[in-house]
C-alpha cells in the first residue's frame, strides 16, 4: 500500500486585521480577555470567517493494543483495553462524563485492539489487527499496516466532518501506550529515554525501573532512519498511527483540532514530521503530568491551555478545554463593541 498523500494549506491570515479590530473593538480593556482573544482569532482565521461558528463538536476514541505490554511495561494486564472499551461504549468512563456535560459527540474505534468484539452496538471498527507484535521478538507493524492505520483513521475524520462537524478532538486506549510513546518520541527527537519514560498507568518505582530496562532493550534491537513512518511502523501503535491520520485529515479539511494529553500529542509531533503545517490547526489542551509530556509540547512549540495534574488519556484533557473554546468563540460573536453599546471607548 502506498503512503496517503495529504494537502495541507498554512493557515490564511489574510482577514488578521479585520477579526483582531472585531476583538480590540469590543466593550472591554484591550487584550483584558487574554488568551481566550488569541483563541477567537486562530479559531476565526482557520473558519476564514469573522464570525466562526464551533459545529458538532466530535472526540474520537482510538483503541489499540501493544504486544510489548505482555512484557509488563505497565501494572495493568492487556485486557484492560478492551474492558475499557466497552466501558466507553457502555457510557461509564470518565470521558463520557465530560463529553456529555460539554455537549460533545462521542465516537470509539476500535484501531487494532486484542478482543473479538463481534457485533458491539457504537463501536467503529477499523481494527489492522489483534495488537502489535511483541518488539522483543519484531517491530510493531509492518509499513503496509502503518499506511493502512493512517489511512483508516483519516477515513473515521472525513466521515464526521461529512456529517457536520467542524471541532474534534483526539483521545485514545490501550494499555502501554505510554511506553510506546517515549520510545517514539526518543528516536524522533533522539533523546535518553531515562528523560523519557513516566508511570503511566501507576507504575511504582521498581516497575518503572523494569519497564525503563525493558524499552531501552527493545530500542537499542532497532536501528531506524529519522523517517517518521519507519519510526512510527517500527515500534507504534495502532491507534497511535489511526490518530497521526486523523490529525492529517483533520488539518486538510481545516478543522478545528483539540490535541489530548502524552499519547496524542506524540501521534500530532510526527504528524507534524510529515506535515508542519498541521499545527496551525491545533489547540493543546493541557499539560499531562506524565514525565515526558513537556518535552514534547516545547518541541510543538506549545501553549497548553490547561494544567490540571491530569494524566488519564482518553481524551478527557481536550473534553475539558473545548467550552474554553467555544466561549471564545461566544464573546467574538456576541459580545457587543464599544459603538453598539454606546459605550465611549479609550481615548
Amino acid at each position: 500500500m502506498t503512503q496517503k498523500q495529504f494537502s495541507i494549506l498554512e493557515l490564511d491570515r489574510s482577514l488578521n486585521t479585520e477579526i483582531q479590530d472585531k476583538i480590540n473593538q469590543k466593550t472591554k480593556p484591550l487584550n483584558s480577555l487574554g488568551k481566550l482573544e488569541e483563541y477567537a482569532l486562530k479559531i476565526a482565521l482557520i473558519q476564514k470567517n469573522t464570525s466562526p461558528k464551533l459545529s458538532n463538536p466530535t472526540m474520537l476514541i482510538f483503541a489499540g493494543d501493544h504486544g510489548l505490554a505482555k512484557e509488563g511495561i505497565s501494572p495493568f494486564p492487556q485486557e484492560v483495553t478492551y474492558q475499557m472499551v466497552l466501558n466507553f461504549l457502555q457510557g461509564g468512563a470518565a470521558i463520557n462524563s465530560f463529553c456529555i456535560e460539554n455537549r460533545m459527540h462521542l465516537k470509539v474505534i476500535d484501531a487494532g485492539v486484542n478482543y473479538e468484539f463481534g457485533e458491539v452496538s457504537g463501536l467503529i471498527s477499523a481494527k489492522v489487527n489483534f495488537g502489535t507484535k511483541n518488539l522483543m521478538q519484531e517491530q510493531a507493524m509492518s509499513l503496509e499496516e502503518c499506511n493502512l492505520c493512517i489511512e483508516r483513521g483519516a477515513a473515521v475524520v472525513r466521515e464526521v466532518f461529512e456529517n457536520g462537524c467542524n471541532t474534534v478532538g483526539f483521545g485514545e486506549m490501550g494499555i502501554g501506550n505510554t511506553g510506546i510513546s517515549s520510545l517514539l518520541i526518543s528516536k524522533i527527537l533522539d533523546l535518553p529515554l531515562e528523560d523519557l519514560v513516566g508511570r503511566g498507568t501507576g507504575s511504582n518505582d521498581t516497575e518503572l525501573k523494569s519497564k525503563l530496562k525493558i524499552l531501552e532493550t527493545v530500542s537499542e534491537k532497532y536501528s531506524t532512519s529519522k523517517d517518521p513512518l519507519e519510526i512510527l511502523s517500527t515500534f507504534g501503535g495502532f491507534e497511535i498511527a489511526m490518530i497521526v491520520g486523523g490529525i492529517l485529515q483533520a488539518a486538510e479539511l481545516q478543522m478545528v483540532i483539540l490535541i489530548d494529553g502524552f499519547i496524542v500529542s506524540t501521534a500530532c509531533l510526527i504528524a507534524s514530521k510529515i506535515s508542519k503545517s498541521i499545527l496551525d490547526y491545533c489547540f493543546y489542551s493541557h499539560l499531562s503530568s506524565e514525565k515526558a509530556h513537556s518535552t514534547v509540547l516545547k518541541n510543538l512549540n506549545a501553549d497548553p491551555i490547561l494544567n490540571l495534574g491530569m494524566r488519564l488519556g482518553e481524551g478527557t484533557g481536550a473534553a475539558l478545554c473545548y467550552p474554553i473554546l467555544a466561549t471564545s468563540v461566544r464573546f467574538l460573536n456576541d459580545m457587543a463593541s464599544f459603538s453598539e453599546a454606546s459605550v465611549s471607548n479609550k481615548e
